[in-house]
């Protein structure tokens, strides 16, 4: 099946769809993507779905998830951003294929699924939420990482250089280490930055299967 995935980054979700059987993976990012390990279209998401949305099987859509996340209410942060998710919903709905949207906790996404790397066995806390038609209702497994506690970088440093790591880590700005962040997200070809803006590949090979036993 022919997967178009919008606002898709360095390729977090697309490895996921690929290893579920999506074999013909387009991404479509405003930004360059050098590392993106399939077919990759520099264009605007919601122009380039308008026009072709038609022409894929099943489409994953990550719009910025900065409106929605935490960091918004901090006073450091100026820039405003812009509501995607309602006008990508209507813009799918139009075209009727099915679709996931996947966003943070707090977006206004319609009965979501929510995953967490602890779900898969990963060493991330990372909750994300997933909107889908034909909707998926149950999880793989309930969070096992129990209650989150914050730890700055210093401390985070000096933790390591004892030789100490934790079972779960928050791959957030810079707070971990390039090699655990990869580790902990089961990605291995992205650069900090692009591990602080991806979801695992585990969360969409556990939907695209889904989605593979409904076709």
């Amino acid at each position: 099946m022919k997967l178009l995935d919008l606002f898709c980054g360095a390729g977090g979700a697309a490895m996921g769809y690929y290893r579920a059987g999506f074999t013909d993976i387009t991404g479509i990012d405003i930004e360059p993507m050098p590392r993106y390990p399939f077919k990759f279209i520099r264009a605007d998401a919601l122009e380039y779905l308008a026009e072709h949305g038609r022409e894929y099987d099943v489409i994953h859509a990550s719009p910025p998830c900065q409106r929605y996340s935490i960091t918004k209410n901090l006073k450091t942060i100026t820039k405003t951003y812009p509501d995607l998710i309602d006008k990508i919903r209507i813009v799918l709905l139009e075209i009727g294929r099915p679709y996931v949207i996947e966003n943070v906790v707090g977006a206004p996404l319609l009965n979501p699924l929510m995953l967490c790397g602890s779900m898969f066995g990963l060493g991330v806390i990372r909750h994300r939420l997933f909107e889908s038609a034909p909707p998926i209702w149950f999880s793989p497994a309930s969070c096992r990482h129990g209650r989150v506690l914050p730890m700055w970088w210093a401390a985070r440093k000096k933790f390591l250089k004892q030789g100490r790591q934790h079972q779960f880590i928050c791959v957030a700005g810079d707070s971990f280490l390039v090699t655990e962040g990869r580790k902990a997200m089961g990605i291995e070809w992205m650069t900090r930055k692009e591990l602080a803006q991806a979801i695992p590949p585990a969360y969409t090979e556990f939907i695209g299967r889904q989605l593979e036993k409904r076709k």
